[in-house]
């Protein structure tokens, strides 16, 4: 067998895991025995550290309801669960490390990916290589999920879901829409969603007028930024994270850049985004995987959309964005697997996840070849004043798409 090999620290968290199995036979299972420990590598300071602490909340939130709920059925062992955390300090190495840490150290049964597509990506070789299910609550880049690995899932679609209707979207809503201009983070996910919105772009016959990167940390743009108001596009496209198109926001304005349309992805998903911005969040649209208008009935722990978002706001008296309920359905997807494979042993659970054809608080869920989710419309939103409303798909749109209004 491939684990024979492996290093004597998974020697004995392998010995442990038929420990538990065994006891689960006998009826005998320990304290100790009876928890699930779920490894979560994450940003809890440094630049991403916003992004990292939604993630822990959504986490945390799942476990709280699990364990409340009288814990996770697998065969005749009932578990509880517990979150181990590690804080990489928004340092995609250190992502590493601290999977690698969670794995052969702590002893975790499984493994939530860090924050966003580098970082997932990078840390999957570790999961892989340790045949540990792994769950990534905030990576859609599809370079994540085409390097042949099988026990990696992803909780996030395709960044083309995301570009495609908003594209068509922007050009139905006004035809005079001609020239795009696009600013990336020179980042995996951020770039790659660019050149998405790039490609979907050109195949609705607009003019990309400039493709720009800026790196990690840049905190003046006035140089990138003076050179697209000199092009006049119709149609600005930003990517990055939150603390990035808060900035951007506030320069664009600044330089007097009002295009007809402004999308940032994905900091308006945030509210965080709406009360840094002030008035400048107003007429910004934006798409993510998730929307609490949507409403789902749910097989897993927390039921119907609405009964997630009221536990949501109960917990930490604020409504989800996409980010915090991601996180929030990656651990009830991983409940569902379980008690689906009736065991815990690592195997079992990865044919689960890969097999799993079920409806979540977050959607439906199912997993193509590369573990990438396939069953999910992220939602096209907008802000309008001061709330964000949703504009596709058509099944929970709240209203249309404002041409114009950008300061």
């Amino acid at each position: 067998m491939r684990r024979a090999s492996l290093p004597s620290p998974i020697t004995r968290r392998l010995a442990a895991v038929a420990l538990l199995a065994a006891t689960a036979l006998t009826g005998t299972a320990s304290a100790e025995a009876e928890t699930i420990k779920v490894g979560a590598p994450l940003p809890l300071t440094g630049a991403l550290s916003p992004e990292g602490l939604k993630q822990q909340r959504g986490y945390d939130l799942w476990a709280k309801t699990v364990n409340a709920a009288g814990g996770i059925k697998a065969g005749d062992t009932t578990y509880d669960v517990e979150i181990v955390y590690v804080d990489y300090e928004s340092n995609t190495p250190r992502a590493v490390q601290s999977a690698e840490r969670l794995i052969t150290e702590d002893g975790v049964n499984f493994l939530f990916s860090p924050f966003g597509s580098g970082a997932a990506k990078a840390a999957s070789s570790v999961s892989e290589r340790y045949q540990i299910p792994t769950i990534a609550a905030t990576a859609s880049s599809e370079a994540v999920y085409d390097q042949g690995y099988q026990f990696l899932f992803g909780t996030f679609t395709p960044n083309s879901t995301l570009t495609t209707p908003l594209t068509e979207i922007v050009t139905s809503a006004d035809p005079d829409i001609k020239t795009i201009a696009v600013y990336a983070r020179n980042d995996l996910f951020p770039l790659a969603i660019a050149h998405e919105a790039e490609t979907s772009a050109k195949g609705a016959g607009l003019e990309v007028l400039s493709f720009d990167e800026y790196a990690i940390g840049t905190m003046d743009h006035a140089s990138a930024l003076t050179l697209m108001r000199q092009r006049q596009p119709d149609w600005v496209f930003v990517t990055g994270y939150i603390n990035d198109l808060i900035l951007i926001r506030r320069q664009l304005a600044d330089l007097g850049i009002a295009p007809k349309v402004l999308t940032m992805i994905a900091g308006p998903a945030y509210k965080e985004f709406t009360e840094a911005t002030g008035p400048l969040a107003d007429n910004v649209s934006s798409a993510a995987w998730w929307h609490p208008a949507v409403a789902y009935d749910g097989e897993d722990v927390f039921g119907t959309t609405a009964d997630y978002v009221k536990a949501f706001q109960d917990a930490y008296g604020a409504t989800p964005d996409y980010a915090e309920a991601s996180a929030s359905a990656a651990g009830a997807i991983l409940g569902l697997a379980i008690e689906k494979a009736g065991s815990i042993e690592p195997q079992a659970v990865r044919d689960a996840l890969a097999g799993l054809d079920v409806t979540t608080f977050y959607g439906p869920v199912t997993f193509g070849e590369t573990g990438q989710i396939t069953s999910l419309e992220p939602p096209v939103f907008q802000i309008q004043d001061g709330t964000t409303k949703v504009v596709f798909p058509e099944a929970v749109k709240q209203t249309d798409l404002v041409i114009g209004g950008i300061k």
